[in-house]
C-alpha cells in the first residue's frame, strides 16, 4: 500500500496499522523503516521516536490511544450535531419560502421544524385547524411521562379536537397499557377516540386530517419533518392502517394475556429480539419499557426454558419452538 492511497480517519486503524501496533507492544519497539506500511500510526501519534534513539519508534499506552480515539469521535459527532442545526436553522427560512411558493403553485411541500417546542407548535396548530381525524403513532418517551405539565397540554388539544366532532385513532406500544399516564390520558378524553397496542411501533408519527403529517427528521427528534406531499401522506396512511388492523384495543381493565407453556407474549416478543442479537437496550427501546425491566423478563425466560447463559438462551429459544407462526 503506497503512502498516496493510505487514507482514514483519525478514528480508525487499518489492519496494517493494527498488526504493526501489536508487534511494538509485543516487542517494546520497531524501527522507523518497518512502518513505513502504516504511516497512520506516527501520524495520528500512536508511534513516537525514541528519545535516545531517532530511528527506533515507542508505541502509546493503548490506554492512551483509545482514549485519544474515542474523544476524536465523540467531538466529531459534536461537530456534524452542530453542523445539522446550523444547516437547519439557516434553511428553515427558505423551507418557508418554497413553502409559499408551492402553496401558489398548488405544489405538495416538506417543512423542516427546528426543536422540539417549534414542532409540538406546528402540531397543535394543525390539530387547531383540523376538523376529522387525527392519527397517531406514539413510541414510549420516558422524558415525556415524567412531565405532568405536557401530558395534561396533550389531553387538552385532544379534547378539543374531539369536541369539533373528530375522531383520534393512536397506537402504542404493549407496555402503555400499564403506564399511568395513558390509562389517565383515555380515562379523561371523551368522544370518539381509541386506543390499540402492539409489542413494536414505528417511530413517532401523526397525521391531521388525512393532509400533513409530522415524523422525526434525526435520531434524538430535535428535527421534525413537517410532509404535505400526498404520496407521502398516502403512505403513511397505509402504514397506520396496517399497524392498526394488527393492534389490540387498549382498555383501562386489561385482560392478562394467556401463556404459551408459561412464556408470556412479552417474552416472546422479547425473544424473536434476542435471537435477532440485540443488546438489552435496544430490547428495551423497541418493546417501550425500561432496560431493567427487560432483563427481568429475559431471567424470567431462560429460568422458564432453563437457560444458564445468553449463547444458551438463543440455542434454547430456537429449539422450543415458541417463535413458529402456529405459537
Amino acid at each position: 500500500m503506497t503512502p498516496e492511497a493510505h487514507h482514514h480517519g483519525a478514528e480508525e486503524l487499518c489492519d496494517a496499522g493494527l498488526g504493526l501496533y501489536a508487534r511494538a507492544l509485543r516487542e517494546g519497539h520497531l524501527r522507523s523503516a518497518e512502518a513505513t506500511a502504516a504511516p497512520c500510526l506516527i501520524d495520528h501519534g500512536i508511534l513516537h521516536p525514541a528519545l535516545d534513539d531517532l530511528d527506533r519508534l515507542e508505541p502509546v499506552s493503548p490506554t492512551v490511544v483509545l482514549q485519544r480515539l474515542l474523544r476524536s469521535s465523540e467531538e466529531r459527532i459534536v461537530d456534524e450535531r452542530r453542523r445539522g442545526q446550523q444547516l437547519a436553522d439557516a434553511f428553515e427560512p427558505l423551507m418557508r419560502l418554497g413553502t409559499s411558493a408551492a402553496a401558489n403553485d398548488d405544489t405538495p411541500s416538506l417543512r423542516i421544524l427546528s426543536g422540539k417546542e417549534r414542532t409540538g407548535q406546528a402540531i397543535e396548530e394543525a390539530m387547531a385547524e383540523g376538523r376529522h381525524e387525527l392519527l397517531a403513532i406514539q413510541p414510549h418517551d420516558s422524558k415525556v411521562t415524567k412531565r405532568p405539565d405536557i401530558l395534561e397540554g396533550a389531553i387538552k388539544r385532544d379534547q378539543a379536537f374531539l369536541d369539533r366532532g373528530a375522531r383520534i385513532r393512536a397506537l402504542y406500544q404493549h407496555t402503555a397499557r400499564h403506564a399511568p399516564y395513558a390509562r389517565a390520558r383515555y380515562e379523561h378524553l371523551t368522544g370518539d377516540v381509541e386506543a390499540r397496542t402492539l409489542d413494536e411501533v414505528t417511530d413517532r408519527l401523526i397525521i391531521v386530517d388525512r393532509t400533513v403529517a409530522f415524523i422525526p427528521a434525526n435520531a434524538d427528534r430535535s428535527l421534525a419533518l413537517e410532509v404535505r406531499h400526498p404520496a407521502l401522506i398516502a403512505y403513511f396512511i397505509n402504514t397506520f392502517d396496517r399497524f392498526w388492523h394488527l393492534a389490540t384495543p387498549m382498555h383501562p381493565q386489561a385482560v392478562q394475556p394467556p401463556t404459551l407453556n408459561g412464556i408470556t407474549p412479552r417474552q416472546r416478543a422479547i425473544a424473536a429480539l434476542l435471537i435477532e442479537g440485540h443488546t438489552d437496550n435496544v430490547i428495551a427501546e423497541r418493546l417501550g419499557m425500561n432496560v431493567r425491566t427487560a432483563r427481568v423478563h429475559i431471567a424470567k425466560l431462560a429460568t422458564t426454558l432453563g437457560s444458564e447463559s445468553r449463547a444458551q438462551l438463543g440455542y434454547l429459544i430456537g429449539q422450543s419452538g415458541i417463535l413458529d407462526p402456529e405459537g
